[in-house]
């Protein structure tokens, strides 16, 4: 569904076409056939120059560049979901070209590649501009195909060059033999810049909103768009003044002790108090970055999500999920002054265990709750606590209460579990017997759920791959509806592997639930998770928006302590027999490196490193670790031997004390 923001983004887009002042470029754009098109997207950043200033209009584009262009062009938002083992970890092209697959623009290759640096074809290039039109919401007609090398077009290419021949967005080439539309040939970069300017302006045409809301009022060439205001209760004053630049507005709002809003349009870009919420979007998940130029993205939210507010401009927001704080662009932030917040997520004591209450702040209404596991001493039953990284809470003054990490949040996945194969099972079955009963969906859990007969198998990984197999288990029920998902039920797929926040149809097919439990641990935990080789090392536990897998698994911010409460639940009901059986701990490695080694001394072979990672605002979250005993090296130091988070070269290695902190 194309969503209000984007038809807004794409107005913008063309009306700056005629309000943004002409640019000079190379001469190399100057005077093509294609002058104007090739400018619109070099005016817009969507399209840039090499080192010398050149765009090379006459140049064959490659897969990754186009894929770009697409990213630029629609703004799409970041995602790491949907991973090419070709791309490199941290390229700037990598995060455009997985932000265009996260949307469902893009696919790989069977083998898992992308290849980036291949020449489009124009078939392949077609496919990008059906699935871009698809996001944009354009009602995907056909034209008749009346090329004279229509049989060389691939079949499952034939609906989307069809798309584009419709909408006049591709065309064919007139030689003498007739009109041929060359599949397999090349396109330029001036051919990519012309396609791209016909798709927005067909988008502009063609694209529709399934809500009633209006078409957004076109936007004011002159950007007289600014407005300061008061809130008095939940009473809204926009002052009549226009202001024509946002510094103009800013100083009005920073100048006047009675204004404490700032609006660009109807909507607020800055305020006194209240929080910031990810807004409705197209891909339905709101990225957070490092930095304000919106290209180190460190971690990511599903729409509606609660985020703590710092402050903000017309451009980003400073806001934090976790215990990371960061830049988001405003346009995806929804602010809620202090006194019209009508929900808030919150935690609360009921019989001495902590539950957590959603609140989704798009609907406005609260959406449920769970059991993470026992409560703090500090906690007292009636009271309701507020937190964004389930370890610092705070009243409802904003003070800071207390600190506790919950068990199984922050436990090692590489400390296997102490339950049998024959006892996972016996849960299993009785988990699902109970669930036969809480709704009509479950009417045949007992004889359809993929969760059937699965612990011999996850014990045999666990002592295979290092991965606990209650997590394992325990991930599997909550991403699979106790194994009765559609995607499990069809696809065997009981981790929603590949299934996107903007098409939760989406998703990988297996041929049994056992192939999805090892595309699980291989290429998800054990592949990008691990500090040596993985791109998303933050450590392996569920964790936050800081820490461990939630981070960059899961656009969910309480998606691990939602895991974390599966395993509490199940170990708490079936013998306690896990809990608290580890010595939690954090490697202090934030902004340094630090070595795990095969023995204990500074002198022993390196097993491997620990990166420098963000450890959080508070400080409170290094790279996630279980200790198992202690000793003294020749060296003098104590030594900590833990389980190891990349196997092989050993199931434990050692760090030194001062690089731990216990907890």
């Amino acid at each position: 569904m194309i969503k209000k923001i984007t038809t807004l983004v794409i107005t913008i887009i063309l009306a700056l076409t005629v309000v943004m002042p002409s640019t000079s470029y190379a001469s190399d754009i100057k005077g093509h056939q294609m002058v104007n098109e090739l400018t619109h997207w070099a005016n817009l950043g969507v399209i840039l120059p090499d080192s010398k200033g050149n765009y090379n209009p006459n140049r064959a584009v490659t897969r990754g560049e186009f894929a770009a262009y697409i990213t630029r062009a629609l703004n799409l938002p970041a995602s790491d979901k949907f991973q090419f083992s070709d791309l490199k970890v941290g390229d700037s092209l990598t995060f455009e070209i997985q932000a265009a697959a996260g949307s469902g623009i893009l696919g790989g290759y069977p083998d898992g590649t992308f290849r980036p640096n291949e020449k489009i074809t124009r078939q392949h290039m077609a496919a990008m501009l059906y699935k871009a039109l698809r996001y944009l919401n354009v009602p995907l007609k056909a034209a008749p195909l009346t090329f004279n090398d229509n049989n060389k077009i691939s079949k499952q290419f034939h609906e989307a060059v069809a798309t584009s021949v419709y909408y006049n967005i591709v065309r064919g080439s007139h030689e003498k033999k007739g009109v041929f539309f060359n599949p397999q040939g090349s396109a330029t970069i001036a051919h990519a810049a012309a396609f791209l300017y016909r798709m927005n302006v067909t988008a502009q045409q063609y694209g529709q909103d399934d809500t009633v809301s209006p078409e957004p009022p076109p936007v004011e060439t002159n950007n007289n768009s600014y407005y300061v205001g008061t809130i008095s209760d939940t009473t809204i004053t926009k002052q009549p003044t226009v202001y024509v630049t946002y510094e103009q507005a800013e100083a009005a709002y920073e100048a006047s002790k009675n204004v404490n809003l700032l609006f660009q349009g109807d909507k607020i870009i800055k305020m006194s108090s209240g929080i910031a919420s990810a807004a409705d979007v197209a891909a339905n998940t709101v990225t957070i970055y490092g930095n304000k130029d919106f290209t180190n993205a460190l971690t990511y939210v599903v729409e509606g999500s609660e985020l703590k507010y710092f402050g903000s401009n017309d451009t980003y927001a400073i806001v934090q999920a976790g215990d990371t704080k960061g830049y988001a662009k405003i346009s995806e932030i929804t602010l809620t002054p202090t006194s019209l917040i009508k929900g808030r997520d919150y935690y609360y004591v009921l019989n001495g265990m902590l539950s957590h209450k959603l609140y989704d702040h798009i609907k406005q209404a609260y959406i449920g709750e769970y059991v993470i596991g026992e409560a703090p001493s500090f906690m007292a039953p009636g009271v309701h606590y507020y937190g964004t990284d389930g370890v610092h809470f705070y009243n409802t003054n904003g003070q800071l209460v207390g600190k506790h990490y919950q068990y199984f949040q922050f436990a090692s996945l590489r400390q296997p579990t102490n339950y049998t194969a024959e006892e996972l099972d016996y849960m299993i079955n009785t988990i699902l017997e109970e669930r036969r009963t809480v709704a009509p969906r479950y009417a045949n859990i007992l004889t359809e759920s993929r969760l059937l007969g699965l612990g011999a198998f996850l014990k045999t990984v666990e002592q295979e791959h290092h991965v606990n197999a209650l997590f394992i288990l325990a991930t599997a029920v909550h991403e699979s509806d106790y194994g009765i998902s559609t995607n499990a039920l069809q696809k065997n797929n009981i981790f929603g592997i590949r299934v996107f926040d903007a098409n939760e149809e989406a998703g990988s097919t297996y041929a049994t639930p056992n192939d999805s439990v090892l595309a699980f641990i291989n290429q998800y935990v054990n592949k990008n998770y691990t500090p040596q080789s993985g791109g998303y090392a933050k450590g392996a536990v569920p964790g936050n928006k800081t820490t461990g897998m939630n981070v960059h698994y899961a656009s969910d911010p309480f998606w691990g302590s939602k895991i974390a409460g599966h395993m509490y639940r199940l170990d708490n009901r079936f013998g306690r027999k896990d809990y608290k059986q580890g010595r939690l701990a954090m490697v202090l490695n934030d902004g340094s490196t630090v070595n795990a080694r095969m023995e204990p001394s500074t002198s022993s072979p390196i097993a491997f490193t620990y990166k420098a990672k963000v450890i959080g605002e508070s400080g409170a979250f290094g790279y996630p670790v279980a200790i198992v005993e202690e000793a003294t090296g020749s060296d003098g130091y104590i030594w900590y031997k833990v389980y190891s988070d990349d196997n092989p070269p050993a199931d434990f290695v050692w760090i030194r004390s001062d690089l731990v902190k216990p907890l």
